[in-house]
C-alpha cells in the first residue's frame, strides 16, 4: 500500500465483502439526489502534477460534459509526452514548474488543477492566481491556515475562483444523507463518528516527508473525517481535543503523525469522535445518529461505489465517478454561478486547515482548543 489513492481504490473494490452489522429491507427514497449537469461552456483545465491522482482526474474528465483537459504542467518531460499523446494536447499548452506563469497568455486554459505535494500548493496557487486563471487545488489546500488564508486572499484579489477538490461534496449518497438529516429523518443529532486510515507503505514517499506533506496521516486521510464531521453534523465545531499515538518513530519521524484520535464539539452539544491513522487498514466509515434514527456509510469516502444505509433501509444510490461529477459541477460554479449544497471554495478549505492547526496544538498541549471558523 503506497498511498491514500491505492487505499481508497482497494477498499472500494473490496467493499462488497465487508461484514454489515445490520440487515434491512429496501428503503424507497422519494427524493433521492441525482447529480444534474446543465449545458453550458466547457471548462478548459491544465493539470499540474501528473502522478496517480492527476491521471485519475484526467481519465474521469473524459466523461465530463463541461470540463476538458487542455494542458499539462509537470517537471517530468517524459510524462508530458505521454499525456500529449493520450489527451491530444499541443506543445503550446505544455509547461514545466519554472515557466507555467505563461498560462496567463493562453486562451486554451481557463483553470489549473493543482495536484502536487501539499507544501507546494501555496506557492503554485499564488502564481496561477497572478496569471489570472481559476485555481482548483487538491486537499488539504495548504500545510496550515496561514497559507490557506493567503491563497484565498490572492485569488480574491485576482478575481478568480479558488475551489478545493472535495469530490465527496457532489457524491449522491453523501448528499442524500444530508438531505435526510435536514428533513428531520434522524431527529435531533446526538453523535458522529468518522474513521479514516490505512497502513502506509514506502517510507521514502513524500507523504512521510514533513517538508512536503506538512504532517502525516492527518494531512492525507484524516482530513476526510474532519470535513465529513462538518457536513454530516451540519454545524461548525467550536472546540477540539486530540491525542497522538506513535508506535514506529523511525518510519514516522518528528512532525509526521502516525495515529491521532480527536474529538470535535459542536454548538448544539453534538460530539464527533474521529480517528486518523497510517497504521490501521480498512478504516473508512461514517456514522451519524440522532434520537429518531441513524445513517451509516462504509466505505464513506472511497472512490466508489459508496455503501450507505439508515435505520429504515439501504440507500446505495447509483455510482457516478466522483471526479467526473466534481469537474462538471465546478464548471457550473465557475461559469454559471451555481451554489453547491456543500461549499468547495477556498473558505471551506480554510476552515479545515484551522481545525488541523488546532488538532496539532491540542496534541502538544493536551488541552481543549477553542475553534473560531
Amino acid at each position: 500500500m503506497k498511498s491514500r489513492r491505492d487505499f481508497i481504490q482497494k477498499l472500494t473494490v473490496g467493499a462488497g465483502i465487508l461484514p454489515m452489522t445490520f440487515s434491512f429491507t429496501p428503503f424507497e427514497q422519494q427524493h433521492q439526489y441525482i447529480p444534474d449537469v446543465q449545458d453550458g461552456p466547457v471548462l478548459k483545465v491544465a493539470i499540474m502534477g501528473l502522478g496517480s491522482y492527476g491521471n485519475r482526474v484526467a481519465e474521469a474528465m473524459k466523461d465530463s460534459k463541461r470540463a476538458k483537459v487542455t494542458g499539462v504542467i509537470s517537471g517530468t518531460p517524459s510524462k508530458i509526452k505521454e499525456w500529449q499523446s493520450k489527451y491530444n494536447i499541443p506543445d503550446k499548452n505544455c509547461y514545466n514548474y519554472e515557466n507555467f506563469d505563461a498560462v496567463k497568455n493562453n486562451p486554451d486554459i481557463d483553470a489549473v488543477y493543482i495536484i502536487t505535494p501539499n507544501a507546494l500548493h501555496h506557492g503554485q496557487c499564488l502564481r496561477v492566481a497572478a496569471a489570472g486563471k481559476h485555481v482548483i487545488c487538491e486537499k488539504p489546500m495548504a500545510i496550515n491556515a496561514k497559507e490557506g488564508k493567503e491563497m484565498v486572499d490572492a485569488c480574491k484579489k485576482a478575481g478568480v475562483h479558488l475551489l478545493i477538490g472535495y469530490r465527496m461534496h457532489f457524491e449522491a449518497n453523501t448528499l442524500e444523507v444530508i438531505r435526510l438529516r435536514e428533513a428531520g429523518e434522524f431527529g435531533t443529532i446526538k453523535f458522529f463518528q468518522g474513521l479514516a486510515g490505512f497502513k502506509i507503505g514506502d517510507p521514502t514517499q513524500w507523504r512521510l516527508n514533513k517538508e512536503l506533506a506538512g504532517g502525516g496521516a492527518m494531512m492525507d486521510i484524516g482530513i476526510y473525517a474532519i470535513n465529513g464531521s462538518r457536513y454530516m453534523v451540519g454545524e461548525e465545531p467550536i472546540w477540539v481535543t486530540a491525542q497522538e499515538v506513535k508506535t514506529d518513530p523511525v518510519k514516522f519521524k518528528e512532525g509526521v503523525d502516525e495515529t491521532i484520535t480527536f474529538q470535535l464539539g459542536f454548538p448544539s452539544g453534538v460530539v464527533a469522535s474521529c480517528l486518523s491513522t497510517y497504521a490501521i487498514s480498512y478504516l473508512d466509515k461514517f456514522f451519524l445518529v440522532g434520537d429518531k434514527g441513524f445513517a451509516e456509510m462504509q466505505p464513506s469516502t472511497g472512490y466508489g461505489p459508496i455503501k450507505s444505509w439508515t435505520n429504515k433501509g439501504r440507500l446505495d444510490l447509483p455510482h457516478v465517478t466522483h471526479q467526473t461529477t466534481q469537474m462538471d459541477q465546478m464548471a457550473a460554479i465557475i461559469f454559471d454561478g451555481k451554489k453547491p449544497k456543500v461549499p468547495v471554495d477556498g473558505e471551506e478549505g480554510l476552515k479545515d486547515m484551522k481545525i488541523i492547526d488546532a488538532i496539532f496544538e491540542a496534541v502538544k498541549s493536551g488541552d481543549k482548543v477553542a475553534l473560531k471558523l
